[in-house]
């Protein structure tokens, strides 16, 4: 009965996506026409239909996976009897069946919330992006329903089932990161879609980018916590020591991020006057373009990976599906290259233009490297048959010098005006925030701190953070002369009116504490391992640990046996730890559990690699590593400026066919070309 229901859901969506994709684009051609009004409605009630049909096919899902209905192959090899509930009801994504079923609904949900919010402004692109999106829903119902399907019975009926993959067993992240990762790989699809709705209408002025720019800023937002939580489970969950060793699938999610970083950027350019509109065109497109490069590459079986799912008939679907989605935008790129209409200067010398410009193509390049690190393999394999591999030496030394350009720039952008810079007011405003860097730089270098990367990452951020106080130091001042009010006010004020730019400057903070975090972590972490009898201890950078005992326990998922230690800081105890060996039924080889002791300064990380079979001695991993907690903390703090600059200024018009009297115009500064 359970398959049934989700197979009838699948059908049903597919169904719904299909009507509502064709109906939008009904309703894109016949705007402002006397069937305009019915025509909406049967829209609106099809993207409704699709989204109902993604809750009930994942609402069967879970029914199945909680009851333990085990006559569902995706139940019987996801699911146990002995799993706890939240691990039994997070399995939803713990393979690749049912990983689309989640993408199905936060796909369909976005539909609908991007329904909802179709207001005036950019009235006539709403239906066309709908269309898209609804188009692109229909793709992934008939992935879900023909190459994945979750709901594929089998018999006999198995008395239970082995679990979920055991790396997803016993961390809580597990039930956050891959939902956020998805709203972020999904929302991708929306500036996607107005992106082609602006190719489609000939309208490539501001309203696209106007009505996208917060969906790709939750978007972005999303996929960044989700980047940091996954690194937090590596660190957490696969006891190597480390939260990012350049992993294939680990580089499908960071490669969009970059595009979509520049997008952001050349969005607000774009929004000051006529300029960039076909880079930001292209990068919307390139963005979406890059998610599905990056579900192909952790679905489709071809690399191997901790993170990735196993070969199935979803991977030549979907690398059909990218080269279908590249042709249909290059065509459309060159269908309309003669009405795009002339890009407004960038302005002469050093400008914010310029500075974004400099900003994205750096990001490009960020996402270019990774990209061709991540595939080569793969096309080596695939031309010659010899099995190769780019390890992090490559990314390390291509890429860590391109970021550190973009955080160099991300410094400058704030502090240079919008048009032509003044010379002599440039010098001014950049005088002291680089002094300071060099300053700081300069003396940790004299002081003994080595390796130059490091330093130059250091200089940088004092160089953003100095340049940061400084521009809300003048925002302030300058409200408190408008207001003649006190400090309190002052900053109410400010943010209320420059509300984007200061959350921006937030999100630079945040990134800079992650760089430093990163810098420090990789370049001065001190590891050692010792084999250790009960009684005995050994140092690692000022931290001691001693083997108190051995402890062997078994329930009814695994068994596992964790050495119980005590670790100190010089005379200071800091307390008992028990890092663990798990062995789980499904697994054959032992799953390390570390054990973490977390300061503002750095982590103590406490790995167990081997013991020995009659409980008298064990191989102890003890490794110090600075400032880590502060690359967690830097993502509330990228989430926290996101909201801020994304938080609505007023509630605007919902949800039906806009009238013309209700229809904004495009900004005076960004001119249409008609079809």
């Amino acid at each position: 009965m359970t398959a049934t229901l989700g197979q009838f859901a699948l059908f049903a969506g597919l169904f719904t996506a299909a009507s509502a994709a064709y109906w939008w684009l009904i309703a894109a051609r016949a705007q402002d026409g006397p069937s305009t009004p019915w025509v909406w409605r049967l829209a609106r009630w099809a993207t409704w239909g699709m989204f109902a049909a993604a809750v009930i096919a994942v609402a069967a899902m879970e029914w199945a996976l909680i009851t333990h209905d085990f006559s569902i192959r995706y139940v019987a090899e996801n699911g146990g009897r002995a799993v706890p509930v939240y691990y039994t009801a997070i399995s939803l994504w713990a393979a690749l069946e049912g990983s689309l079923l989640l993408w199905l609904l936060v796909l369909a949900g976005l539909t609908v919330a991007v329904m909802l919010r179709a207001g005036a402004q950019g009235r006539e692109l709403h239906p066309w992006a709908l269309s898209v999106m609804g188009w692109v829903a229909v793709f992934f119902f008939g992935l879900a329903i023909f190459a994945g399907n979750a709901f594929e019975t089998i018999s006999p009926v198995p008395a239970d089932g082995p679990g979920p993959n055991p790396l997803l067993q016993d961390h809580p992240l597990m039930g956050v990161h891959p939902p956020l990762l998805y709203v972020g790989y999904a929302g991708m699809t929306i500036p996607f879609a107005y992106a082609v709705a602006a190719l489609a209408t000939g309208r490539t002025g501001g309203a696209w980018v106007a009505v996208t720019r917060r969906w790709t800023l939750l978007a972005w937002t999303s996929l960044t916590v989700a980047i940091v939580m996954g690194g937090w489970w590596s660190y957490e969950v696969l006891g190597w020591g480390g939260y990012w060793a350049w992993d294939p699938v680990e580089n499908a999610s960071i490669i969009p991020w970059f595009v979509a970083t520049a997008l952001l950027h050349s969005m607000m350019a774009q929004s000051r006057r006529a300029t960039l509109r076909v880079w930001n065109l292209v990068l919307a497109l390139t963005t979406f373009i890059l998610v599905l490069v990056g579900t192909f590459i952790t679905r489709s079986g071809v690399i191997q990976s901790v993170h990735s799912f196993t070969q199935s008939p979803v991977g030549p679907v979907l690398l059909g599906f990218i080269g279908v989605v590249v042709l249909f935008s290059g065509a459309l790129l060159l269908w309309r290259a003669d009405r795009l209409g002339p890009d407004e200067g960038m302005g002469g010398g050093l400008s914010r233009e310029s500075v974004f410009l400099g900003n994205n193509l750096l990001l490009v390049a960020l996402a270019f490297t990774v990209l061709l690190g991540t595939v080569f393999p793969l096309i080596a394999e695939a031309v010659n048959g010899a099995r190769i591999s780019v390890g992090a030496p490559y990314f390390n030394r291509m890429a860590v010098p391109l970021a550190l350009a973009v955080v160099l720039l991300m410094g400058v952008g704030p502090l240079v005006p919008w048009g032509r810079a003044s010379p002599r007011a440039l010098t001014r405003r950049l005088a002291v925030p680089a002094l300071a860097g060099l300053a700081v730089a300069g003396g940790l270098g004299l002081a003994g701190v080595g390796d130059v990367t490091a330093l130059l990452t250091f200089g940088l951020a004092v160089f953003v953070l100095t340049g940061v106080a400084a521009e809300v130091g003048r925002g302030l001042a300058s409200a408190r002369r408008a207001t003649d009010s006190g400090p309190l006010r002052a900053m109410g004020r400010a943010l209320t009116r420059r509300r984007r730019y200061y959350g921006g400057l937030v999100v630079h903070v945040g990134v800079v504490m992650a760089a430093v975090a990163i810098a420090a972590s990789q370049t001065y972490a001190v590891e050692a391992q010792q084999k250790l009898e009960v009684g005995d201890s050994f140092s690692v950078a000022g931290h001691t640990v001693q083997l108190e005992g051995i402890d062997r326990q078994r329930d009814a998922r695994k068994m596992w046996v964790s050495a119980e230690v005590t670790l100190s800081r010089g005379d200071t105890e800091l307390g008992s730890y028990a890092p663990a060996l798990n062995f789980y039924q499904r697994s054959s080889e032992a799953i390390g559990t570390p054990a973490v002791h977390t300061t503002v300064t750095g982590d103590a990380y406490l790995v167990l690699v081997q013991v020995d079979e009659d409980a008298e001695w064990a191989v102890i991993s003890l490794a110090v590593n600075p400032l880590v907690v502060w690359i967690w903390i830097s993502t509330a703090v990228m989430a926290a400026g996101a909201l801020i600059a994304g938080w609505p200024e007023r509630r605007r018009h919902r949800g039906g066919p806009p009238t013309a009297d209700s229809a904004s115009e495009e900004p005076a500064a960004q001119p249409e070309v008609a079809p």
